[in-house]
């Protein structure tokens, strides 16, 4: 291959539209997820841009000396994914700590946690991911052989001279209570937990026996573990390096599945921001993202919220400081905040598995004087509907105020919306994200006992959002990390049981797409750069284990990439998938 030449001088030709392609992916179904919602042959790249995408013959024109030209054999290629709740950062920390493996009995935990403490010094922590299988993490204990949890006796005789815990679940993968941790006898020790222990908040329990002493069980009613950042922090926790070294694996595993870009809009913490800076830095971050910021109001000491924001609004409004690649965008907020949330948030700057900051939340009219603060300064307010109940009604009034129209203000996570709640969003130019995974697959047919029969039709209601003008990006959530489910979920409308859960709702597999990448772009202000295959678009896509506008719709989900791409860049390819 002969040695490129020098970009030419522009000149008043866009150059864009002269140059050479260092890279044409040909005779392939390019799903361009234009306007048109066109489909192309070929695709020609140079740099980190789309040069011209069309026929075969149209695009070969740019091919040089240098160029590379793979002829795709058919094979489909759509614009990068962006998930708009991904907490990619999540995926990449499961490395850290050994999995269990299949389990099927306590015996088969004491072999490994055995196996374990034959790699380790006498002394040294033996910590593990959860008992069950990942992602969900499903029917625990009910897998194991005894149906129950193992006892600090039971880890002691495979590990006589080690502390062990076993890590509980983060709650949202499984979507369901109850946490469970299980720690031995010198797990137990060093934590200075006995019999006389009271639990800080009642959703946590330390299971006693029939003598009072503690079993090594702990039981939490909730979704978010405290017992860990309370008494094993500084076994369990995250490292600053380890949370930078990890960002690029979760990068590939999303990429696996042809993600170029996350939307954190659950908000980070310092310590998260901080891993996205040094894996940036590093030149190792593969994804781009876009982060909204998670405030730590404790530190704030209770003091009057104007001077914050105001101060805030130089590195925290629009338009987000940043670039491509990684930038800050929003403000999360919440309403309220419980003692456990209390409890978890003395733990900074240490977040554990969040990544975000617990005390998020404040008082309803104080999230209003915070909101119109945010109005007044050009920043961003993005909230989780089903963790902030009248967030619609709290926009609505700071609109009455301070028209939010244009601002792209987020509701993520949505579950339910009525007709009235889509003619506001509608109405103040509100961005949403959905949540599929959980009121859909999870949790949909647990909504449908909930609302009467003639209220279905509001849990996730993506056809009438769509039908409303609304731009709603599909999301992840981290369970599991491809797209493709929330994909097709929206299409198929099925729960995990099989139920059919509000089919009036479905969206074609075009339209999905479109919430997928484009219309996910928007909710950052970056649908003019990114989430359709255009020329002078950034160069992010994938090419295709199938074609998800015709392959079986059961199959829909199991989509791979075999390449993936990122500003030019090859970030992800599976072996000879372009011979």
């Amino acid at each position: 291959m002969a040695e490129r030449p020098p970009d030419p001088i522009p000149s008043s030709t866009p150059a864009i539209t002269r140059r050479p392609a260092d890279l044409i992916l040909t005779n392939g179904n390019v799903i361009t997820v234009d306007s048109a919602f066109r489909i192309a042959q070929a695709i020609a790249i140079a740099g980190e841009r789309i040069l011209a995408v069309g026929a075969d013959a149209e695009v070969r024109a740019h091919v040089a000396s240098w160029t590379r030209v793979i002829d795709l054999g058919g094979r489909t290629v759509i614009p990068g994914l962006v998930d708009g709740h991904a907490h990619m950062d999540r995926e990449g920390l499961k490395s850290i700590y050994p999995p269990l493996g299949r389990v099927r009995s306590v015996r088969d935990i004491q072999d490994r946690i055995a196996e374990l403490a034959r790699e380790r010094n006498p002394g040294e922590w033996i910590v593990t991911m959860p008992i069950g299988d990942p992602p969900y993490y499903f029917d625990v204990p009910g897998m194991l052989a005894e149906g129950r949890w193992p006892t600090r006796q039971e880890l002691d005789a495979a590990a006589p001279h080690n502390p062990v815990f076993i890590r509980p679940i983060w709650g949202f993968w499984r979507h369901t209570p109850p946490l469970v941790a299980c720690a031995n006898t010198e797990a137990l020790r060093r934590a200075g937990i006995t019999r006389e222990t009271i639990s800080p908040i009642p959703e946590l329990t330390i299971e006693k026996d029939a003598t009072g002493e503690p079993t090594g069980v702990f039981i939490e009613d909730g979704m978010q573990p405290s017992a860990e950042l309370v008494w094993f922090r500084d076994a369990t926790g995250f490292s600053r390096a380890e949370r930078a070294h990890t960002l690029p694996l979760a990068a590939r595993a999303y990429h696996a599945f042809g993600t170029t870009s996350v939307f954190e809009e659950h908000g980070v913490a310092n310590e998260l921001l901080r891993a996205y800076k040094d894996a940036s830095r590093e030149g190792t971050l593969t994804m781009r993202a876009a982060l909204a910021f998670s405030p730590n109001w404790k530190a704030s000491g209770g003091a009057p919220i104007g001077p914050f924001i105001e101060a805030w609004a130089g590195w925290l409004g629009e338009p987000a400081p940043g670039d491509d690649w990684l930038k800050l965008t929003g403000l999360y907020v919440n309403i309220n905040h419980s003692r456990a949330d209390d409890i978890r948030a003395g733990t900074t700057p240490d977040t554990g598995w969040a990544g975000f900051n617990y005390d998020t939340g404040m008082p309803r009219e104080r999230l209003k004087e915070l909101l119109l603060h945010c109005a007044e300064h050009d920043i961003r307010a993005i909230a989780n509907a089903h963790v902030t109940p009248g967030v619609i009604d709290l926009f609505e009034e700071v609109d009455r105020l301070n028209p939010l129209a244009g601002r792209r203000w987020v509701v993520g996570h949505i579950s339910t919306l009525s007709a009235r709640d889509i003619e506001r969003i509608a109405r103040m130019g509100l961005a949403l994200s959905t949540h599929t995974n959980s009121f859909i697959y999870k949790k949909g047919g647990q909504l449908k006992q909930q609302l009467p029969a003639q209220r279905h039709g509001e849990i996730t209601p993506l056809r009438d959002l769509l039908g409303a003008g609304i731009k709603v990006g599909l999301a992840s959530d981290n369970v599991p990390v491809s797209l493709f489910w929330p994909i097709w979920q929206v299409v198929a409308r099925l729960s995990a049981k099989g139920e059919s859960v509000a089919p009036e709702q479905a969206v074609s597999r075009a339209e999905a797409l479109r919430c997928a990448t484009v219309d996910c772009a928007y909710l950052t202000f970056d649908e003019n750069k990114k989430g359709s295959l255009e020329p002078g678009k950034l160069a992010d896509l994938a090419v295709l284990s199938d074609n998800p506008l015709t392959i079986a719709e059961p199959e829909l989900c199991n989509i791979r990439a075999l390449m993936t791409m990122v500003g030019g860049r090859i970030v992800y390819e599976t072996e000879s998938w372009s011979d």
